[in-house]
């Protein structure tokens, strides 16, 4: 076989048409249906991302653009240093940096009001393959979350990785139905922006 054979082409037809790609999850689910189902898995679907010092207007678009409520934080691939949500972009956080520090918004960075990775909680992948929608459900209730990372772990010759993102309304889409969520305070943190 020569491995330098020119391959075989034709004239395109009018009318053809562009492949579409298949959307990850096409059927509705059930709060019984396997908890994988509501997950993204970023082994399949590449990771939405922004780095730290990207003006937060810059990052507000590329959510637009992707059409996502989410993007993780990374100064070099893979490392993750936490992540930003549609939520995180405005507010009384964002105007009480722009007071204390004397700026406008269009000058605040996604490092300014991102979530750090030590303050984010990860389902663990194993728990995610015996689970159900609604062990998912009652988390995102539970930890009044929009967002959950499941993480998968790692092993002597390669560290733990997020291997997924559980998103609130991407769980509402495919079950049919709004999820009531009280956004709670798990950390000191939490607690002294909400009180602020």
């Amino acid at each position: 076989m020569n491995r330098n054979a020119v391959l075989p082409t034709f004239r395109l037809l009018p009318g053809m048409s562009i492949a579409q790609a298949e959307p990850w999850q096409t059927h509705p689910v059930t709060l019984d249906s396997p908890a994988t189902s509501v997950m993204t898995d970023l082994s399949r679907v590449k990771a939405a991302t922004v780095h730290p010092t990207t003006l937060l207007r810059q990052a507000e678009q590329a959510m637009i653009y992707l059409g996502v409520r989410m993007l993780f934080v990374v100064s070099e691939m893979p490392s993750i240093e936490g992540l930003v949500t549609a939520n995180d972009l405005h507010g009384d956080r964002q105007m009480r940096l722009v007071h204390e520090r004397g700026l406008h918004w269009a000058e605040l960075t996604v490092s300014d009001v991102m979530t750090d990775l030590s303050t984010l909680d990860a389902i663990p992948l194993e728990a995610m393959r015996t689970a159900s929608v609604g062990d998912v459900v009652a988390t995102l209730t539970r930890f009044g979350r929009d967002h959950l990372l499941v993480s998968e772990a790692g092993n002597d010759s390669a560290p733990g990785r997020v291997r997924g993102v559980i998103s609130r309304t991407q769980v509402e889409r495919q079950l049919g139905r709004a999820i009531e969520v009280t956004p709670i305070a798990t950390t000191f943190a939490e607690i002294e922006r909400a009180l602020a």
